[in-house]
């Protein structure tokens, strides 16, 4: 049996190189991502139903801005989420 000759085949594509920025999330990153907004929103949560007394008594009012501050590093992770 001959072979075709005038066969063309499709020249086999280079991968694509992915750089560190392209390249996607660890397993840890949105868990971590969503953990950090849920103890945030539970912290400033548990602080107006315990009458402001937990989770830290003596910070008093203090205790929204350090609930703010947890949510916003899981909402600063967003921006890295791919």
């Amino acid at each position: 049996m001959a072979k075709d000759t005038n066969r063309t085949s499709k020249p086999a594509s280079p991968r694509e190189s992915r750089t560190a920025e392209d390249a996607p999330n660890p397993v840890w990153f949105k868990p971590v991502m969503f953990g950090f907004m849920l103890i945030g929103l539970a912290w400033i949560v548990v602080f107006y139903v315990s009458q402001s007394t937990l989770p830290v008594a003596s910070i008093g009012s203090w205790n929204i801005l350090v609930g703010f501050g947890i949510m916003f590093i899981g909402f600063l992770m967003t921006t890295r989420w791919r």
